[in-house]
């Protein structure tokens, strides 16, 4: 079987297929709409496995939100608060279970999420396709499509949405493979399953307490980061991904990054970032001006006149102390889970810093102890599951 794509990773690689052995089962890939590009290939058949995953792992409804195979966001269902709703620019809460997971997921990052591929685990229905319909997004996979929401997706991008189709009852082969610069390697398929029991087994600290929600974030956290380009770090909190640090050298840069992402989120919340009003702006203008006002304190004058012309109110920046008062009252909500050992305390630090009283990682550095000692002066808790999860 193949799928002949518009262009490999850049225009200027005019040849690019899908081809699948489809002598054993039939092809679990189709497209239903538009023309898909590698890129969207690579994005969609990373960010199905992630879904997957969560779905099967948590039992609820699964959503993600990839850019450069690299999920900016990954969330399973649950309500959404009014003031979420207000911070996320969503007008309503009536939401069918994979919208909210979706809501979360776009929320995680909604600059980074900006021209997104989109995955999620059950079909497609009306409600997640009226969330869909306004964002800048290149395309979805998904199990299926309700017919009214197929219309209302593939009116997109003057028809050329990207949509394609994957078998949720698909099974990939033992082993994979891929070929670079005319080299294959060949490996083991990464069928490691992230459970409650990964999470609860080993907790090295001091403070051993882990809430039922404490551990479905982190199992949610840790599926993320086996489908992120490694380094990696997930923040998470309420079942969602609220920061990733990906693809960096260093493991405390990954840290950093995500817990910088997570402060945002968090500080979208703060009472000064809900009582905002906005002129009558598209919503990507919204999004970057409250992306701007939570980052106020980095800002140089230019872009603090630019997140104020899009104002309709005088800005009242969030103060440094408000900030750090306001991310410790998070404290026993937000984990931090590594996608290999953690080899130095300036991570725990860090992590600190955004309320993380729960951190999962894999341990077995030489460095243990010290790291385990760093929690303890925080009071965290800290899972050592023995998993590395590596993805290049």
């Amino acid at each position: 079987m193949e799928i002949k794509l518009k262009y490999g990773c850049n225009p200027n690689q005019p040849t690019a297929r899908v081809l699948f052995d489809d002598s054993q089962q039939a092809c679990p890939l189709s497209v239903v709409n538009g023309s898909p590009s590698y890129i969207n290939l690579m994005d969609g058949i990373r960010s199905w496995q992630l879904v997957r995953d969560l779905k099967i792992a948590t039992g609820k409804p699964a959503a993600a939100s990839y850019k450069h195979v690299s999920p900016a966001g990954a969330a399973v269902a649950g309500p959404l608060t009014s003031d979420f709703c207000k911070a996320h620019f969503y007008r309503t809460t009536d939401l069918s279970p994979i919208a909210t997971a979706y809501a979360k997921a776009r929320s995680s990052d909604r600059v980074a999420s900006f021209g997104d591929f989109i995955a999620v685990s059950e079909p497609v229905d009306v409600t997640l396709a009226n969330i869909i319909k306004p964002e800048v997004s290149d395309g979805i996979i998904a199990p299926a499509y309700d017919p009214e929401a197929l219309e209302i997706l593939k009116a997109k991008k003057s028809g050329n949405y990207v949509m394609l189709q994957m078998n949720p009852d698909y099974t990939p082969p033992q082993t994979e493979s891929r070929t670079d610069f005319g080299i294959t390697l060949e490996q083991t398929f990464n069928d490691i399953a992230i459970t409650a029991d990964t999470i609860t087994n080993n907790v090295v600290t001091e403070n051993k307490t882990l809430t039922p929600a404490a551990i479905e974030t982190a199992i949610v956290a840790t599926i993320t980061l086996k489908h992120t380009q490694s380094n990696s770090i997930a923040v998470g909190v309420d079942g969602q991904a609220i920061g990733v640090g990906a693809g960096q050298q260093s493991r405390i840069a990954c840290t950093r990054i995500a817990c910088d992402k997570a402060d945002r989120w968090l500080l979208k919340q703060h009472p000064k970032a809900l009582t905002l009003t906005f002129k009558d702006i598209p919503k990507s203008e919204k999004v970057n001006a409250l992306e701007g006002f939570v980052r106020w304190h980095e800002l140089n004058n230019d872009e603090k006149a630019a997140v104020e012309s899009a104002l309709s109110c005088p800005v009242d920046p969030i103060t440094d102390e408000e900030r750090a008062d306001f991310l410790a009252s998070k404290t026993g909500d937000v984990v931090l889970s590594s996608d290999a050992f953690i080899p130095f305390r300036d991570n725990l630090d860090r992590a600190a810093a955004s309320g993380v009283k729960l951190v999962i990682q894999a341990g077995g550095s030489a460095r243990d102890q010290f790291v385990i000692d760093a929690a303890n002066e925080h009071n965290m808790a800290m899972s050592q599951t023995g998993i590395r999860l590596f993805l290049h």
